[in-house]
């Protein structure tokens, strides 16, 4: 008859705190390990476009060498595209393209040749 041994852990915490583990629970070694990773260098589909580089029109104008109308039509109504409208005129509108967005359309262009 095989007989299970808890083992306790003590480790310390990042406050300074000392905490004892006596049994394992319902979570694997994995995802304890991932639950204990900070979030900084975790990264989740949801917090990504936030925090890639941005393009404004003129820039993809410029790199894709485009009007800036041209690039303008291209991205309003993309999905993921950051709309600021200043005023009432839809010409004080800015476009805040993620850079994956913009690699999304222009591998779109590519490929429609």
């Amino acid at each position: 008859m095989a007989t299970d041994s808890m083992t306790a852990k003590i480790s310390q915490n990042g406050g300074g705190t000392t905490t004892t583990s006596t049994e394992r629970g319902p979570f694997s070694d994995q995802e304890i390990a991932q639950a204990q990773t900070p979030r900084s260098t975790r990264s989740s589909a949801v917090e990504q476009p936030a925090f890639e580089r941005h393009y404004r029109i003129g820039q993809l104008a410029e790199m894709w060498r485009l009007g800036r109308e041209t690039v303008r039509l291209l991205v309003k109504d993309e999905h993921g595209v950051i709309k600021i409208r200043l005023g009432y005129k839809k010409a004080h509108t800015i476009y805040s393209v993620p850079q994956s967005v913009a690699a999304r359309i222009h591998t779109r262009l590519l490929n429609s040749r």
